[in-house]
């Protein structure tokens, strides 16, 4: 459907502006009014990572005139395969202050705001009241629900966006036009069911994909020019170079948007999506070992058997020496309990301790009363047992 502008133009464009933004200002459906919207709007941006990256950079060079950068993140090595807007010399540093350097080094007319924190619900609100238009890059399902809601509740228009591996997704969820990010996903997955891209992995040309839609789309609410993706959810299969739409409709049970709302106010969306499920913490009480305890074990030749639940090429970037691999699929299915021995002491671990929690309750569950996990899994013995073998 056709929306109207979302933002007034600005007064006009200096002479230098028209020669930046000219091959916008030729296209009709842009022209001098579309540019002068785009110079008075203000767009926040969640994130500046692998989403976050090309919106912020295609928006500043589209001429947004305010961009807002929510980060508390420091740029890291893994970050550089993907997350464009940060350079090798940048490790370490704050990724906001790098996006903003970024931004302002491709168009200097642009004003950057810097939101150095962690999106809350205690500070959503406050946040987003100051922009137009959001732009959400984030990455776990806490940070997307809370999104969602403070923008129903604010009555502001986002595009969503979604990575992992060679799949994403896009849309504009927008609750005063059609349907919101709950309409589709009313409820988050089982804890652990979806890996992140942490864990599953992204192929970092995808952020382009997926980033420069999301940017297309907040030109045209913007601008008001042709179609948004409101109540379509635009998927794209890379491996197969496809693209494929679906209809999202507005769902009148919807719990933030629909006809009789019970979400009227922010809640607390990590219990809400549960990061780790509640039989996982049962399990894990009591049940943690620390990175230097094993190796103490492992010194001491204690009766042990150390099982990694990562996955094949998880376990080829880096190991724990003596661990075996039995990815976390095969414990949820159950193929794995035949093959563990009934003589030792199972030691779980993960990339950080939150999978190999689910598997221990798998293990409690099974009648494996002793088996234990390693808080902070093969990262956490990285950091403090081998720090010369890589991490990702």
């Amino acid at each position: 459907m056709s929306l109207p502008p979302l933002v007034e133009p600005a007064a006009e464009l200096t002479v230098d502006e028209v020669r930046r933004y000219s091959r916008h200002l030729i296209i009709p459906d842009v022209g001098m009014d579309g540019q002068k919207r785009l110079k008075n709007a203000k767009v926040l941006c969640v994130g500046a990572g692998g989403l976050g990256s090309p919106a912020l950079m295609y928006l500043a060079a589209a001429g947004v005139g305010t961009l807002g950068i929510v980060e508390f993140d420091e740029v890291d090595e893994s970050n550089l395969q993907r997350q464009i807007i940060h350079s090798q010399a940048d490790i370490g540093r704050s990724k906001a202050e790098s996006a903003r350097d970024t931004v302002k080094g491709i168009n200097p007319y642009v004003d950057v705001i810097l939101h150095e924190e962690r999106l809350e619900a205690d500070n959503v609100m406050d946040i987003f009241s100051q922009y137009d238009l959001i732009v959400d890059g984030t990455d776990n399902f806490a940070t997307r629900y809370l999104v969602n809601d403070a923008c129903v509740l604010l009555n502001k228009p986002y595009v969503w966006g979604s990575i992992y591996r060679f799949d994403g997704q896009a849309s504009v969820f927008w609750s005063e036009h059609g349907p919101c990010y709950r309409c589709l996903y009313p409820e988050p997955p089982p804890p652990g069911m979806v890996p992140s891209c942490a864990e599953g992995g992204v192929l970092g040309v995808l952020c382009a994909s997926i980033g420069s839609i999301q940017v297309t789309e907040a030109i045209k609410v913007l601008t008001g020019t042709g179609e948004p993706l409101v109540g379509r959810l635009m998927i794209y299969d890379a491996l197969e170079m496809q693209y494929r739409q679906v209809k999202v409709r507005k769902d009148p049970d919807c719990a933030v948007c629909g006809e009789n709302p019970t979400v009227t106010e922010l809640i607390d969306y990590e219990a809400f999506c549960g990061v780790v499920s509640e039989e996982a913490q049962e399990a894990a009480a009591g049940a943690t070992i620390t990175p230097k305890q094993l190796k103490e074990w492992i010194d001491e030749g204690e009766n042990i058997e150390i099982i990694d639940v990562r996955e094949t090429n998880e376990y080829e970037i880096v190991s724990i020496p003596g661990a075996r691999l039995i990815p976390k699929n095969e414990f949820l299915m159950g193929t794995a309990l035949e093959t563990l021995p009934q003589d030792k002491k199972i030691v779980l671990h993960c990339k950080t301790g939150v999978r190999s929690a689910e598997v221990l309750a798998v293990l409690k569950s099974a009648g494996f009363s002793d088996a234990v996990h390693v808080g902070g899994g093969v990262i956490g013995w990285v950091n403090q047992i081998e720090p010369h073998k890589p991490v990702y």
